[in-house]
C-alpha cells in the first residue's frame, strides 16, 4: 500500500571472497553433475545391453527347444520338452515368452502373460532384420526381444521374450542414491572450503588495504610490504609503491613550487610598498620624484605581472603540456635576462656571467 516513490531498493554487497567461493562450487559442482550423468548413462545403457543380450539367448534356445520338441512325434516327449521350457522361462523375474508361426499367430506362449500382448511393429521389424528389442513405457525396466527363427518345412517362426530387469532398476535407485548424497556432501565441503581457500587468497589484499589507509598526503614516504615477490599481489604492490613514487615527487614540486613562488611574488611586492610608504611619508614632493616613484612602482607591478604569468604558465604544464605554446630561444639571451634580472635585484653583488 506505500507509494512507489517511498520504496528504496538496496541491493545486497556481494564481496570478492563469497563471489569466489560461488563460482568456484558452482564450476565444481557443475562438473559433478555432468561426471555423474555420464556415469549413470553409461552404467543404465551398459545394464541394458547386458539384460537384452541374456533375453536374446533365451529366446534362441526357447526357439530351439520349442521347434525342437514339435518336430518328435512321441507324446511324451514332447511333453518333457514342454515341461522343461515352462521351467526354463522362470529364471528372468515376470518373464513372459511367446511364439509366432509364419502368419503371426500365438502357437506358445508362457510366463507372467498378464493381458499384454505382442506389438506387430516388432514383429513385422524382427522378420524383417532377424532381432529386434524395444522398451515398455507402460512399465519401467521391462524390455522385450524378437527373433526370427527360420524354419524351412514350417515357416519362419518369431520368438518373443519380455523380462523386467529387477537388478538394474534396485541398482540404478542405489547409484541414484550415491551420488545424490555425494553431490550434496560435495556442495558442503566446497563451499566451506572455497571460503577458507579465498580468504587464505585474499589476505595480502587485506594487508595492503591496511597499509593504504596508513598512508596520508603528508606520509607519502611509505611504502607497500607485499612488493617484494612475483605472484599477482606483488605486483600490483609493485605498482602501487610506483604511484606513490610519482605522487611523492608531484607533492615534493607542489610544495617547491608554491615555496619559489611565494619568494618570487614577495620581492616585487615588497619594493612596491616600499616605494609608495616613502612616498606618502614625504609632504612635498617635485614632479621629477612623482615621476620616479610612479616609474619604480610601473616596473615592479610589470614584474609582478611577469611572475604571475610565468606562474600561470608552469601550472597549466603541469596540468597539460600541449596547452603550453612552444617557440625557439636562444640561450644566451635566457642567460643575459636571468643576468640583468639578479643584479636587479641584488645591486650591491658580484655576478658573473661564463
Amino acid at each position: 500500500s506505500l507509494p512507489h516513490y517511498l520504496i528504496t531498493y538496496y541491493p545486497i554487497p556481494m564481496t570478492i571472497r563469497t563471489r569466489l567461493t560461488l563460482q568456484f562450487a558452482a564450476i565444481l559442482v557443475l562438473t559433478l553433475l555432468l561426471f555423474s550423468g555420464a556415469i549413470y548413462v553409461f552404467t543404465l545403457y551398459t545394464r541394458r545391453a547386458f539384460f537384452t543380450d541374456s533375453l536374446f539367448a533365451r529366446a534362441q534356445i526357447v526357439a530351439h527347444v520349442y521347434l525342437d520338441a514339435t518336430k518328435r512325434g512321441d507324446p511324451e516327449s514332447q511333453a518333457s520338452y514342454q515341461r522343461y521350457l515352462r521351467q526354463f522361462y522362470r529364471t528372468l523375474p515376470e518373464e513372459a515368452v511367446w511364439v509366432f508361426d509364419s502368419q503371426n499367430r500365438v502357437v506358445f506362449q508362457e510366463g507372467r502373460i498378464g493381458g499384454r500382448t505382442v506389438p506387430a511393429a516388432l514383429l513385422a521389424a524382427a522378420r524383417a532384420s532377424g532381432h529386434e528389442e524395444e522398451a515398455d513405457p507402460a512399465e519401467d525396466y521391462r524390455y522385450s526381444v524378437a527373433v526370427l527363427y527360420p524354419d524351412a518345412t514350417r515357416g519362419d517362426h518369431v520368438v518373443v521374450a519380455s523380462s523386467v530387469d529387477v537388478d538394474t532398476r534396485r541398482q540404478l535407485r542405489d547409484l541414484r542414491t550415491v551420488l545424490s548424497t555425494g553431490l550434496l556432501t560435495t556442495f558442503v565441503i566446497v563451499g566451506i572450503g572455497g571460503r577458507f581457500f579465498a580468504g587464505q587468497a585474499l589476505r595480502p589484499v587485506q594487508r595492503i588495504v591496511q597499509e593504504v589507509d596508513s598512508i596520508t598526503a603528508s606520509d607519502l614516504h611509505q611504502r607497500l610490504s607485499q612488493a617484494n615477490g612475483q605472484d599477482e599481489m606483488s605486483l600490483l604492490a609493485q605498482r602501487f609503491n610506483s604511484l606513490l613514487d610519482r605522487l611523492e615527487t608531484a607533492f615534493a614540486g607542489q610544495r617547491m613550487f608554491v615555496r619559489d613562488a611565494s619568494h618570487e611574488l614577495r620581492t616585487p611586492l615588497t619594493a612596491l610598498i616600499g616605494e609608495l610608504e616613502v612616498a606618502l611619508l614625504q609632504q612635498e614632493r617635485t614632479p621629477q620624484e612623482y615621476r620616479r616613484v610612479l616609474q619604480t612602482t610601473l616596473d615592479s607591478a610589470r614584474l609582478l605581472k611577469s611572475l604571475t604569468n610565468g606562474l600561470l604558465q608552469i601550472a597549466r604544464a603541469s596540468d597539460d603540456t600541449s596547452q603550453v605554446p612552444r617557440h625557439l630561444l636562444r640561450l644566451d639571451e635566457v642567460l643575459l635576462q636571468a643576468h640583468e634580472e639578479v643584479h636587479r635585484r641584488h645591486p650591491t653583488c658580484r655576478i658573473d656571467l661564463e
